[in-house]
């Protein structure tokens, strides 16, 4: 169908598409001067109510993705995934090994940040990154969700994801997918200063019931996983710092 002149190619031929001849002003946030930045800026949207709101579900979606990976792997059975417009997810299954589905939740955001981090280490990785993640949430919505709020939740989602691929410069792609990578990982470090409020039906509930270690040593490992990841992330973004001056 004519579409005025423009032609609208796909994740996989904009991935291999050669950079255009932009200045991307991307000096002051390379290295671990721009991982500062980035993570203070992050920070700090994680705090905006309504700019903030869109990424807080992306650490939802890959919290509930988690739980969801644990069940498969230990055997059981997903039903659904529901997420709520104000952040809240859960994951519907049955089966599985009780301990690492409860546990793989936080655990599981912090690490999705890590590998967005690292996929955004390199130009083309990013744009890698942006195609494979948008197709995941995009499957996961047509296999998992069952309700409006979450079908609408995960558009917005793959919207995050395939938008870049179109209008943004190859730089910036990439600096953008570090910034979402960070504030995916402060959400989830974020998220742990609320699980007392619902701990007897979130996951600590869960693993409270089906182990016997204390729930301080629970939070203590998903706090330092969340916390490791962001010194890889700010080693990886040093490695950088390191190239220039060779």
């Amino acid at each position: 169908m004519p579409n005025g002149g423009r032609t609208f190619a796909p994740w996989w031929v904009l991935i291999s598409m050669p950079e255009k001849g932009f200045a991307f002003p991307h000096r002051w946030l390379a290295g671990s001067g721009g991982f500062v930045i980035m993570l203070i800026v992050a920070a700090i949207c994680t705090y905006v109510p309504y700019l903030g709101l869109p990424f807080k579900w992306l650490e939802s979606y890959f919290h509930e993705l988690s739980h969801a990976i644990a069940t498969f792997a230990s055997g059981g059975q997903v039903s659904h995934i529901e997420l709520d417009f104000n952040g809240a997810g859960r994951c519907i299954s049955r089966g599985g090994n009780e301990v690492v589905i409860g546990f793989c939740g936080y655990a599981g955001a912090a690490v999705w940040g890590l590998v967005l981090y690292a996929c955004a280490s390199w130009p083309r990785g990013s744009r890698l990154a942006y195609g494979l993640v948008g197709t995941l949430v995009l499957l996961s919505m047509l296999l998992l969700a069952n309700n409006v709020a979450t079908v609408v939740i995960m558009l917005v989602l793959v919207a995050l994801f395939f938008l870049p691929l179109k209008f943004a410069h190859l730089r910036a792609q990439m600096y953008l997918l570090r910034f979402i990578a960070l504030i995916v990982l402060l959400n989830a470090i974020k998220s742990l200063t609320y699980i007392f409020a619902f701990h007897q039906q979130g996951d600590l509930g869960l693993l409270q019931r089906f182990s016997v270690l204390p729930s301080w040593l629970w939070l203590a490992a998903w706090l330092l996983i969340g916390l490791s990841c962001l010194w890889c992330c700010y080693r990886l973004a040093s490695l950088e710092d390191a190239r220039r001056r060779q």
